[in-house]
């Protein structure tokens, strides 16, 4: 479906049952369960190794499960017929991927590729089902992670259709800002976690846009970029950018 990545997926060693219970009590969906409730999951999840920029499941295929993130980073994406990229989101350890197409029996609707190296954990749709026969509070729970999902989603449609690509990029500039940063005095620095062009498909625009925008933001004095790593000398001051480009 993409060039952009090897379809070949790597099956590992079973993992441990202590480290396999380990990740299943951070997911949202099963953090209810008792300790034998665990072990039927256990007992049925298939452990997958993704190395970097593999594709995981792709856009439009038959869904034949739930995957969990053991390790590494995934991001879900959507492309266009002429090769460009929305990333909806990217989700890293004790997060769950494909909860809605496990439910209402239709393809992935969108595509998940590792990041980094990644181990999942793999569910097929009838052990799901399976579970959620017997336990009614799991499709509960994960109604509540659809519908935040769907949140996240309307708020990425808003951005698009009503901020510039000035605004969006500031946006994510301070959000990463304030939740990886390092603070000294009133600068923060923190890490681009991706490069020009998986921002570009984070933002909704293209890898030159990106490109001109940083280099404006410098220009101005609102941010320091010396590779991936960003300095803002004033958090507040570019915090305020955002109401003049909105």
């Amino acid at each position: 479906m993409l060039a952009i990545c090897s379809r070949t997926m790597l099956r590992v060693p079973a993992i441990k049952p202590t480290s396999s219970f380990a990740v299943l009590h951070s997911v949202p969906i099963f953090s209810s369960l008792s300790e034998p409730e665990f072990a039927f999951l256990t007992d049925r999840v298939v452990p997958r190794k993704f190395g970097a920029g593999e594709l995981i499941f792709g856009e439009g295929e038959p869904c034949s499960g739930l995957y969990v993130i053991g390790s590494g980073n995934v991001r879900i994406f959507k492309s266009s017929a002429g090769g460009r990229e929305q990333v909806l989101s990217i989700d890293g350890p004790g997060g769950s991927i494909a909860e809605l197409p496990v439910f209402d029996g239709g393809n992935y609707p969108a595509s998940a590729q590792a990041i980094t190296a990644c181990t999942l954990l793999f569910f097929s749709k009838q052990d799901f089902h399976s579970l959620c026969i017997q336990h009614p509070e799991v499709p509960l729970k994960v109604l509540r992670v659809v519908g935040g999902r769907l949140r996240r989603l309307v708020g990425i449609i808003e951005e698009l259709s009503f901020t510039t690509v000035r605004h969006r990029l500031i946006s994510v500039l301070a959000r990463l800002a304030k939740s990886e940063g390092t603070r000294v005095g009133n600068a923060v620095t923190f890490t681009l976690p991706v490069n020009n062009n998986e921002l570009a498909a984070q933002i909704g625009t293209v890898r030159e846009l990106v490109w001109r925008n940083l280099s404006r933001l410098q220009a101005e004095g609102l941010i320091q970029m010396e590779g991936r790593t960003v300095v803002v000398p004033d958090l507040k001051e570019l915090e305020g950018e955002l109401n003049a480009t909105s």
